[in-house]
C-alpha cells in the first residue's frame, strides 16, 4: 500500500481542497453540486479565517482526501470545541485508513487548542449508514438530527 501523508492546508492549496469538496457536495447531492470555481472562491475565503484548519491527505503526493475543522464556542460545549464541517476521501481510496488518519489529526488539534469535544454532523440516514457507522466506531455519540435554515 501506498504510504499516505497527511499535512495541514496552506492558503495557496484552496484550489486543491475546493476540488476534493466539490467532489464531497457532489456526491452528496446527485451531481448537483455548486461549479468548482464557485467552491474554489469559497475555500480561499474560508481557508483565511483564523479559526478554520483545513487538513489534505495525499498519496504519492496526489490529493485523495480533505478535512476542515472550525473552531466554535457553545455553554454547553464548556466553552470552544471543534467541529469537522467537510470529511472527504476519494472513492478509490475508501478503507485504507486515510479517514482514520484525518480524524487523528482532528484529536491532535482539539488537544492542541484545549477543546473538550469534536463534532460533526453525518449526511442522511439510511442512505449514508457507512458514514455514520464509521463516526460510531470512532468513538463518537449520536445527539440527534442536525438541522438548517437558509437566511
Amino acid at each position: 500500500m501506498t504510504p499516505i501523508s497527511v499535512r495541514p492546508a496552506e492558503g495557496e492549496d484552496a484550489a486543491t481542497v475546493a476540488v476534493l469538496v466539490h467532489a464531497l457536495l457532489d456526491e452528496l447531492s446527485g451531481g448537483k453540486a455548486p461549479a468548482v470555481e464557485e467552491i474554489t472562491e469559497r475555500a480561499k475565503a474560508v481557508l483565511s479565517e483564523t479559526g478554520v484548519v483545513a487538513v489534505i491527505a495525499c498519496a504519492d503526493d496526489a490529493p485523495i482526501g480533505v478535512m476542515t475543522l472550525n473552531e466554535c464556542s457553545a455553554i454547553y460545549a464548556g466553552g470552544k470545541f471543534g467541529e469537522i464541517s467537510e470529511l472527504y476521501v476519494r472513492p478509490e481510496a475508501r478503507s485504507k485508513g486515510i479517514a482514520q488518519q484525518l480524524l487523528d489529526h482532528a484529536q491532535q488539534e482539539a488537544r492542541a487548542r484545549g477543546w473538550k469535544r469534536i463534532e460533526v454532523g453525518a449526511p442522511g440516514q439510511p442512505e449514508w449508514h457507512r458514514t455514520l457507522d464509521f463516526y460510531l466506531r470512532n468513538g463518537f455519540e449520536e445527539v440527534g438530527p442536525r438541522l438548517r435554515r437558509l437566511v
